[in-house]
């Protein structure tokens, strides 16, 4: 076996009774010869549209040679640095891929001024940068592009030929603009959503031209590709399927805790998928990613089911009282989660192939840049309370009374017993690390799942889910007023207006669809960040 997974508790009894049926529907081999009738009528025209992903080996092999290639050419002029521009997809995959394989690739997934002004200073001379965006038009990867090409240009490197290398689909806005400028450009496969990209152009250009060897990575893809289309009862597609969607009460927070792999940051591109993929119509699996320690794991709450990463399928270790353990490489760890949320998404009654609460966000955001000059929503309060030197904005029926910590408290008075929080930080995700550390602080007063997001990456992720899910959740969101901006080129707006419309949108869309909205605006983090942490505590 290439992969293993071994469940234990209501997960295992899952896999006793969903997957005979998933073998007796011909489920595994369906998905393999893409057949988009799976998912029932309402989705098939979707999903005939988005199953390249089960050919991503054979297809993605023709273009590593040019991918190898092109890095050759690159490395040889002294162009050694890389920096990807790119949302969801475009971005966590060769992230993971690069982490795991332990070479260096700057990953601009933000619009926060300070995130993007260090990449910008981060080594020009010998920069390329990859833009890579499935549609064309993604606003943050858009912008990104601008000011590299008007950073390179004004360091005097006229001819950005060699400088970017661009990553969409065929005929999009990006690709007809970029050949015009003369980048190199790779065109993706149009039958591939965002999500279940990883073994295509989109995770393998940017991956291979740090220096990753995505040769292996596709072998490794390759030596589980059978397993996964054979309708048995061991196919580990179907099994951990059965896991994510088959517990009967639905488990549907899924805690995601890397232990003892290899594998750097998958969880974070695991999260992507289940959460975009599964989030819709009021249902939905929600990923939580959590550290070892964290008390989700421990709490034994009847919708948690707790996921391990572990290490080499060799290794002998019991599994946990309930718990499900997952073994394996890189490669065909993407492909067998890639066929499980797809199996996922039949058993939930879900179209696993689309995002309709995406745009939502998207459009509030555009609303808010082309209609005021400062990104106030009118969905939250208009007049924030400033204590502490931190500014206070709630959504209708929130009371935040007189504190930081008042407002906390009236937030999380709305928790249901079967709800989770959601904490969002709109700040510079490699300047500040330590806010990842307010999630644990609020699963522990909780005693409820909390998920975290940088924004506005997440908004590619688990965004789809936090709007078209099951409406439990409460939401704290945490933005920064910028010391320095930074002007977007041929724009109206800088990047500082824009991460700002990103929150007030995101939040507003949240509030209208009846979410509890807090936000805490502060201008230095060091500053409020203790005042936060008490507030949480």
């Amino acid at each position: 076996m290439t992969i293993a997974v071994t469940a234990s508790g209501p997960a295992a009894a899952a896999v006793g009774s969903v997957v005979p049926s998933l073998v007796r529907d011909l489920v595994a081999s369906g998905i393999t010869v893409q057949d988009p009738s799976l998912w029932g009528p309402d989705a098939e025209h979707e999903a005939s549209t988005r199953l390249g992903w089960t050919e991503s080996v054979a297809s993605s092999a023709e273009v590593v040679p040019r991918i190898l290639a092109l890095r050759e050419k690159l490395t040889a002029k002294g162009l050694t640095h890389f920096v990807l521009a790119g949302m969801g997809g475009s971005s966590l995959a060769p992230e993971v891929i690069t982490r795991t394989y332990g070479v260096d690739l700057t990953v601009l997934d933000a619009t926060v001024p300070g995130q993007v002004l260090s990449a910008l200073n981060d080594d020009l001379e010998h920069t390329v940068l990859i833009v890579s965006s499935k549609s064309g038009s993604t606003v943050e990867t858009a912008s990104a592009r601008s000011v590299f090409e008007k950073a390179l240009s004004d360091a005097g490197f006229t001819d950005l030929a060699d400088r970017i290398v661009v990553v969409t689909d065929a005929g999009s806005p990006l690709d007809e603009s970029a050949r015009a400028a003369g980048y190199e450009v790779f065109a993706a496969d149009p039958n591939i959503g965002g999500r279940y990209s990883a073994l295509s152009a989109f995770g393998l250009v940017p991956a291979g031209l740090a220096g990753a060897d995505i040769e292996e990575l596709l072998a490794e893809a390759d030596a589980v590709t059978v397993e996964l289309a054979q309708d048995r009862p061991d196919n580990p597609g179907l099994v951990l399927g059965a896991v994510l969607a088959g517990t009967t009460p639905l488990r549907d927070k899924i805690v995601l805790v890397a232990d003892g792999t290899h594998l750097q940051g998958f969880p974070d591109w695991a999260e992507q998928l289940i959460a975009e993929s599964t989030g819709k119509n009021g249902r939905g699996l929600l990923p939580v990613v959590v550290g070892v320690d964290a008390p989700e794991i421990t709490a034994g709450l009847n919708d948690v089911q707790v996921i391990r990463l572990v290490g080499s399928t060799e290794e002998t270790r019991e599994v946990s009282p309930g718990e499900v353990e997952i073994s394996g490489s890189l490669g065909a760890q993407f492909l067998v989660w890639e066929y499980a949320v797809a199996v996922a998404g039949r058993l939930l009654g879900v179209n696993p192939f689309d995002q309709p609460d995406v745009e939502s966000a998207k459009a509030a955001t555009r609303a808010l840049l082309d209609g005021s000059p400062a990104p106030v929503s009118a969905a939250l309060s208009q007049s924030a309370m400033v204590t502490d030197g931190i500014a206070v904005r709630t959504s209708p029926g929130l009371e935040p009374g007189e504190s930081i910590s008042s407002a906390v408290t009236a937030l999380l008075e709305h928790l249901t017993g079967d709800g989770y929080v959601a904490l969002h930080a709109y700040i510079d995700r490699f300047e500040n690390p330590e806010i990842v550390g307010l999630r644990h602080v609020l699963a522990e007063r909780t005693g409820r799942p909390v998920t975290f997001g940088w924004g506005p990456r997440f908004l590619h992720s688990t965004g789809q889910y936090h709007k078209g899910g099951p409406a439990n959740g409460v939401f704290l969101q945490i933005t920064q007023t910028p010391g320095v901006d930074l002007e977007i080129p041929n724009s109206s707006f800088t990047f500082g207006a824009l991460v700002a419309a990103q929150a007030a949108g995101d939040a507003a869309v949240l509030a209208e669809h009846g979410r509890p909205v807090l936000t805490l605006t502060v201008t230095d983090v060091a500053e409020a960040l203790p005042v936060i942490l008490s507030a949480l505590r």
